[in-house]
C-alpha cells in the first residue's frame, strides 16, 4: 500500500498548494466568493462537474448499482438533468444578476423583503449538505488507513476548510479542476473497465444476474419520480449551484458549460450503475451496497490504480464539501448576519478587503462547525434528505415563480417559504423523514399558497420589476472589480 499512499498524500498536498495560491488572487469580495465572475467554459465545466458529483453520487452511485443493477444509475441521472435543465433554461439570466446569493436574487425580485428566511432556509441546506459530504471522509480514510472515524472527520475537513479559507472561490475552483480530472481518470477511465473486465464481462454479467438488473425501470417509477423531484429540481435552486454559475464569464459560458457538466453527469451515473453492478458479480453477498466501491478497490485494482481511484473518491467528497461550505459561509454572513446587524459594506478597496477578511472568517467559522456537527451526527440519510426536502419544498416556488410569473409578489413568496417548509416538516414528523409524501405534499402547499396570496395582494411594485428586468438583461448591476493585465482566466 506504499505507493497508494503515497498517491493519496501527494494529492492531498496539492489541494493545499493550490489554497495557497488561490489566496494570492483573491483580493476582493468578486474574487473571493465568485472567482471574480471570469471562469472560461473549460473551467466552468470541470468544476460545475466536481461539485455535483459527490461521494453520494461516486460512492453511492455504485451502491445503488450493486442493489439495483443499471437502474441504480436514476439518481445521479436526474442530478445530471437537473443541471442540464438549470443551464439551458435559467443560467444565462441567472449569471448576467450579477448577485452572490439566491436571497439577493428573491430580493431584487420581490422588492427586499424575502431574503432572511430564505437565507435560513438556504443555510440549513447547505450546512446539512457540507456535514454530510464530511462524514464520507470516515468511510474512505477508513480504507485507506484503517483510521479512528473522529480522525478521520478531521483530517478530512481541516484539509477542506484550510484551503477553501485561503482562497475562497479561486481555490475551490482549482482544486475542483483536479479533483475533474482525477475523478475522470480514476472512476471512468479506469475502474470502470477493470470492473466490468474482472466480472467477466457483459455476457458474464447478463448470465449471473436476474433480469431485472438490467432494465432500465427496475428501481420503481415512484423512487425516479422522488429522485426528480428532489435532486433535479434541487439542482435548479440550490445556493452550492448558483455560486458556481456567477462565477461564469458570460451567460454563453454558463448555458454551453453548464450544459457539457450536465452531460459528463449523465455518463458518470451509467459508469457507477455498471460498476456497482460488476460488483454484485463478484461480491454477490457485501454486507452493505455503500461497501461496494470500497470492496472492488481494495481487491481488485492493482497498486498506484488502487491509490488513484481511491483519490477519485475523496475528490469527489472534497469537491462537494467545499462548495457546500463556501455557500454556507456566504449566505450565512451576506444573507443572515449582515441583515441581523443592518450593514451592508460597500464602497472601494478598504470595504471590499474588509469583506474578504469578513467572508474568510464566516468560512472557518462554519468549516469548525460542520466538522463537530459530523463527529456528532450518525444518521447521514435523514439529515440529506431533510436538507433536500426543506429545500425543495420551501425554495422551489418562490424561485422558479420569480423567474417565470410577472404576478408573484413578496407576500406569495414570504407565505410559500413558510407554508412549505412547515408542511414538509409536520409532514415528516407524520410519514417519517424517509418517507415520499412530505416533498409532494409540501411542494404542492407552497405552490397553492404562492398563487392564491400573490393574486390576492398588490402586484409588485412597478419599479422593482423594471429593475429587476434591467438586472435579467445584464443592465443595472453593481460594477465588478477590473482584473488586471493579463489574469483572465480563458479557462
Amino acid at each position: 500500500m506504499a505507493v497508494d499512499y503515497a498517491v493519496i498524500v501527494v494529492y492531498l498536498a496539492g489541494m493545499l498548494a493550490m489554497g495557497w495560491w488561490g489566496m494570492r488572487r483573491a483580493k476582493s469580495k468578486s474574487e473571493f466568493l465568485v472567482a471574480g465572475r471570469r471562469l472560461g467554459p473549460w473551467m466552468y465545466s470541470g468544476t460545475m462537474a466536481a461539485i455535483v458529483l459527490g461521494g453520494a453520487s461516486t460512492i453511492g452511485g455504485v451502491g445503488l448499482g450493486y442493489q439495483y443493477g443499471l437502474s441504480g444509475a436514476w439518481m445521479v441521472f436526474t442530478i445530471g438533468l437537473g443541471l442540464l435543465a438549470l443551464s439551458v433554461f435559467f443560467s444565462a439570466r441567472i449569471a448576467r444578476l450579477k448577485v452572490y446569493t439566491v436571497s439577493e436574487m428573491l430580493d431584487l425580485r420581490y422588492g427586499g423583503r424575502a431574503g432572511l428566511i430564505s437565507g435560513i432556509v438556504m443555510w440549513a441546506y447547505t450546512l446539512m449538505l457540507a456535514v454530510t459530504s464530511t462524514i464520507a471522509y470516515a468511510t474512505i480514510f477508513d480504507v485507506l488507513f484503517d483510521m479512528n472515524r473522529t480522525v478521520a472527520i478531521i483530517l478530512g475537513g481541516t484539509i477542506v476548510v484550510a484551503y477553501s479559507t485561503l482562497g475562497g472561490m479561486w481555490s475551490i475552483t482549482l482544486t475542483d479542476m483536479v479533483q475533474f480530472v482525477v475523478k475522470t481518470i480514476g472512476v471512468l477511465l479506469l475502474l470502470l473497465p477493470i470492473a466490468v473486465i474482472k466480472a467477466g464481462g457483459f455476457s458474464e454479467m447478463k448470465a449471473k444476474l436476474p433480469t431485472e438488473y438490467f432494465d432500465p425501470l427496475g428501481i420503481g417509477g415512484e423512487t425516479i419520480f422522488t429522485y426528480v423531484l428532489i435532486y433535479t429540481f434541487g439542482m435548479l435552486i440550490g445556493q452550492d449551484i448558483w455560486q458556481r454559475v456567477f462565477t461564469a464569464r458570460s451567460d454563453r459560458v454558463a448555458r454551453l458549460g453548464g450544459t457539457v457538466a450536465g452531460t459528463y453527469c449523465l455518463v458518470y451515473a451509467v459508469a457507477g450503475a455498471v460498476i456497482g453492478t460488476a460488483a454484485k458479480v463478484m461480491y454477490p453477498k457485501l454486507p452493505t451496497a455503500d461497501a461496494a466501491f470500497a470492496t472492488i478497490v481494495k481487491d481488485e485494482l492493482p497498486v498506484g490504480v488502487r491509490g488513484l481511484v481511491l483519490a477519485a473518491a475523496l475528490a469527489a467528497v472534497m469537491s462537494t464539501s467545499s462548495g457546500a461550505l463556501i455557500a454556507c459561509a456566504t449566505v450565512a454572513n451576506n444573507d443572515i448576519w449582515s441583515r441581523l446587524k443592518g450593514a451592508v459594506t460597500r464602497g472601494g478597496n478598504d470595504a471590499e478587503h474588509d469583506e474578504v477578511k469578513g467572508n474568510r472568517a464566516f468560512i472557518l467559522i462554519m468549516g469548525i462547525a460542520v466538522i463537530l456537527i459530523a463527529i456528532a451526527l450518525n444518521n447521514v440519510v435523514e439529515a440529506l434528505t431533510v436538507a433536500y426536502n426543506l429545500l425543495v419544498g420551501g425554495l422551489l416556488v418562490p424561485i422558479l415563480g420569480g423567474l417565470l410569473w410577472r404576478r408573484g409578489t413578496a407576500a406569495g413568496a414570504l407565505a410559500a417559504v413558510a407554508v412549505g417548509g412547515i408542511a414538509v416538516i409536520g409532514l415528516m414528523a407524520g410519514y417519517g423523514i424517509l418517507a415520499n409524501e412530505p416533498v409532494y405534499y409540501g411542494l404542492l402547499a407552497s405552490l397553492a399558497v404562492y398563487v392564491i396570496v400573490s393574486l390576492a395582494t398588490k402586484p409588485t411594485d412597478a419599479a422593482v420589476l423594471l429593475a429587476w428586468r434591467e438586472r435579467l438583461a445584464g443592465r443595472g448591476a453593481e460594477p465588478e472589480p477590473v482584473e488586471p493585465a493579463g489574469e483572465r482566466v480563458a479557462g
